[in-house]
């Protein structure tokens, strides 16, 4: 590809799955045309702030923040910040002379994408979820391409933008091809027992935690493995409660350093929906149980669920019915064969693991057009 030195920023950010796929945008960008300049816009106090340096790109922070749906007092600085953002990230773009703006979702983008299209910078919006957020929607009027990674978008967005791309992902993350023993070996596992993977994110997830705990005698029993990603909160506690040395079977974690040999260790997956989460089990093609959180923005992660349960590639619990629930479901689900045959065959049909250069050709193609 000719070298054509474009100036691109890519805005959002708060969570890992909008800065993963936002650095995976970048670096695809800089594969295409290592001339390409690259600037981060993020919100001050967020992870972006020091993930996107450690991925060794430079980051401008907006004092930002979203709507507190549960302290309306929390939300009268918020048209403050709104206002001093917009003015920042006008600067930002008068400085920078950016050629597109890309918006991953993250408080960061909208102020940064409304300035965008006040100057008539051509921008691109990456829908990471099966349900659009209100600010992503209302930005989809005025962005030029629309990358979403779920069918049925067109609800929320004009259709002639949408392109179905797929998420980003950690392609170290999903490169588990050959590694089985070399993952049980790491994880003092037998080739001759089943294993579960049970991850909750960095910062872990209460439900999953509480649930395996609830569980445990009955996973024992059953002389089944556990890879256990408790997350940071949560860890200590945990650790206090079981003790050292609990079972040789269990196998507890803070948090997983080498994700793609938990996932080859792995015969069953339980894991919460995040759009990057499920974007990178649809490569591992392995079965798996979703139990979506409730505590996010218009409950997108059940939506998320859904949609892959709706193609019979996965298996959905209910945060509410988990802890009753999910081990009697992972234990059924291990004793069925062909039921696991037709979860990995159906969720690897969704795979869509070159979204991060797709996303990256089509942001050069509106700085083209425009």
């Amino acid at each position: 590809m000719k070298s054509t030195g474009k100036r691109i920023i890519i805005s959002g950010g708060g969570t890992g799955g909008h800065i993963f796929p936002a650095i995976a945008i970048a670096n695809a960008l800089k594969k295409l045309d290592p001339a390409t300049e690259i600037l981060f816009v993020g919100a001050n106090g967020r992870m972006e702030m020091e993930k996107v340096p450690a991925a060794g790109y430079k980051i401008i922070g907006l004092d930002i923040q979203g709507i507190q749906r549960k302290s309306i007092w929390k939300n009268l600085l918020f048209p403050v910040k709104l206002i001093k953002s917009l003015k920042k990230s006008l600067a930002i773009i008068k400085d920078f002379k950016p050629d597109a703006a890309v918006g991953v979702g993250g408080y960061a983008s909208g102020p940064l994408l409304y300035a965008a299209s006040l100057k008539r910078i051509p921008y691109l919006i990456q829908e990471q979820n099966s349900y659009a957020g209100i600010t992503n929607k209302w930005l989809g009027k005025k962005a030029q391409k629309i990358c979403v990674a779920f069918d049925g978008m067109e609800q929320f967005f004009p259709v002639d933008k949408i392109i179905k791309t797929g998420n980003p992902i950690r392609q170290e993350s999903v490169l588990i091809a050959g590694k089985q023993m070399q993952a049980l070996e790491l994880y003092k596992l037998s080739a001759f027992k089943k294993t579960i993977l049970i991850t909750g994110g960095s910062l872990g997830a209460r439900t999953l935690n509480n649930s395996i705990q609830a569980g445990l005698d009955k996973l024992i029993a059953a002389d089944i493995q556990v890879i256990w990603q408790t997350g940071k909160f949560y860890y200590k506690s945990i650790m206090e409660q079981l003790g050292e040395n609990y079972h040789p079977n269990i196998h507890v974690m803070e948090f997983v350093n080498r994700m793609d040999l938990a996932y080859a260790a792995a015969d069953l997956i339980i894991s919460r929906a995040g759009a990057g989460t499920i974007a990178e089990l649809c490569v591992v093609k392995k079965p798996i149980i979703l139990v979506p959180s409730p505590n996010v923005a218009e409950d997108h992660q059940t939506k998320n669920a859904l949609a892959l349960v709706q193609e019979h590639a996965a298996v959905f619990v209910a945060d509410r019915d988990a802890e009753m629930k999910l081990v009697d479901k992972a234990i059924e689900l291990l004793n069925d064969k062909e039921k696991q045959k037709k979860l990995s065959d159906n969720i690897g049909k969704m795979a869509m693991p070159n979204a991060d250069e797709v996303i990256a050709k089509e942001v050069i193609q509106i700085t083209i057009n425009n």
